[in-house]
């Protein structure tokens, strides 16, 4: 089984920012992502994401405030300055690099399939096949990766992971595609229903910090 790979860079800070609000930070993120971004019982923001907002807060000498932003609505809540960076555990692709300024990456991951343990399939190759339905996050890397990788399947995009899996669990959708942490995790959690199929040859996704396009706050980080 390969293994997933996180790991944290040091973050390099330097330079004099450039904020909406000369005393508050306002990072945006999707609290749906644990340990990365999530909230307690209190329903505080938690996790690594929000550790890393903190110190950067901390380094420019400012508030910081956590917005908790449906992941469709990340980026548009930078291009209308609703917020002045995102941590999100955010893959940097292409074609978000069209529409925002990444950071260079702090992380990396991989993508699996969550599938139900009464399916037939054993190899990941076995979705791109006309009649298979895979379940994605609309907008998330895995969305990216099956439109092109498996032109042959139906996908179904919904909005939300927690959706995407009931999917699966009732048989409805094939598969579940998303990175191998989230795939563990739902896995450690329904172990009698459901398994994990890894992808072969894929390279790794990348996380950084989004930032608007030519935000010299961008370079501080």
């Amino acid at each position: 089984m390969k293994k997933i790979i996180i790991f944290l860079l040091i973050l390099i800070l330097s330079g004099c920012s450039t904020i909406s609000n000369e005393q508050t930070l306002i990072v945006g993120m999707e609290l749906a992502y644990p340990p990365f971004e999530t909230k307690n019982d209190n329903g505080e923001a938690i996790g690594v994401s929000v550790d890393i907002a903190k110190a950067f807060g901390e380094y420019l000498g400012v508030e910081v405030e956590i917005q908790n932003i449906n992941w469709t609505g990340l980026i548009p809540a930078l291009e209308t300055e609703k917020v002045d960076m995102v941590i999100s555990s955010m893959t940097i692709t292409e074609k978000s690099k069209e529409s925002v300024s990444f950071s260079d990456p702090y992380a990396n991951a991989y993508l699996a399939f969550l599938v139900n343990k009464s399916s037939s399939i054993t190899n990941a190759s076995e979705l791109n096949a006309s009649g298979k339905i895979i379940a994605v996050k609309t907008g998330s890397t895995g969305d990216f990766y099956v439109s092109a990788n498996y032109p042959e399947a139906t996908i179904l995009r919904l909005d939300d992971e927690s959706a995407a899996m009931a999917e699966v669990l009732n048989e409805r959708a094939d598969a579940f595609i998303y990175d191998q942490l989230t795939i563990y995790r739902n896995v450690e959690a329904n172990n009698t229903t459901l398994k994990a199929l890894y992808i072969d040859n894929q390279e790794a996704e990348n996380w950084g910090a989004a930032f608007k396009l030519d935000n010299p706050l961008r370079d501080q980080f």
